[in-house]
Formats: structure tokens, sequence, C-alpha cells
């Protein structure tokens, strides 16, 4: 196992290239699977489930929930509630443009996967989908 290295004691440039090079790797994964495998090797399931932790807080902070509930649904102290939303509302943006771009694929996905009404337009698209083609082909943009 690696000792632990404290970042104060890292030279400016020892901590330019060991975080250009770990942002350039995240950035080469491609799809949800070797996202997953990337991460299921890198970090122990103890750390990707603070993380995951943190995204909950995040996400139930930007949908207007207070600590009292956040704490009580996640069972997490007011710290590290704290903590998110300083990141959140202080950090570079990366926490609200991913929470947002997911939201909005996840607001997507559930209105595909729910049954259409029959008769109706989204119904007869879906049941003749080769009448709708170009149709069909806009909408995926």
């Amino acid at each position: 196992m690696p000792g632990k290295v404290r970042y104060n004691q890292l030279s400016d440039f020892e901590k330019k290239k060991f975080l250009g090079e770990f942002y350039s790797m995240i950035s080469l994964l491609r799809g949800r699977d070797e996202v997953k495998k990337f991460f299921k090797d890198l970090l122990t399931l103890s750390e990707v489930v603070m993380i995951s932790r943190r995204i909950q807080i995040a996400k139930m902070l930007l949908d207007g929930f207070d600590y009292e509930e956040i704490r009580k649904q996640l069972k997490v102290g007011k710290t590290t509630i704290s903590h998110v939303e300083k990141w959140l509302n202080n950090g570079f943006g990366g926490y609200k443009e991913i929470i947002k771009r997911h939201s909005k694929k996840e607001a997507k996905r559930r209105v595909e996967n729910m049954p259409a009404v029959p008769f109706s337009w989204r119904a007869i698209k879906k049941k003749y989908p080769l009448h709708f083609l170009l149709l069909n082909a806009l909408d995926k943009n």
C-alpha cells in the first residue's frame, strides 16, 4: 500500500504533473462501463460511497432541501453538508454542471421509458418508426 502523500509537501511541479496526468486519464474514459471499471480499480468501496454521498448531498441542496432534511435522509453531519455546499457554490462549477446534466438526462430517460398512451402521437411514432424516420432522427438530437 503506497504511503500517504501530503499535498502541501509536494512541489508545484509535482502537483501540476500528478493532477494533470490524473485529469488527462479521466478524460480518456469512454462510456459508463469503462468509468465504472476504472474507479473500481482505483478507489476503495468506502471512497466510492463517500464521493457518492457528496454527490447526493449536492443534488439535494440543488433541489432545495435544507440541512436537517439532508442530515436525516443521508445520515451525514452538518459539517459534511456545509463543505459540499461550499464546493457547490464557491468551487469551479463542476458539481453544478454535471448534476444538472445528469438530472436532464434522467428526466429524459424517465419520459422515454414511460408507457405511451394508446393512440397518442408518441405511441403511433413508436409503433410505426419507419413512417416517422426523419422526425425520430430529429428527436434524438
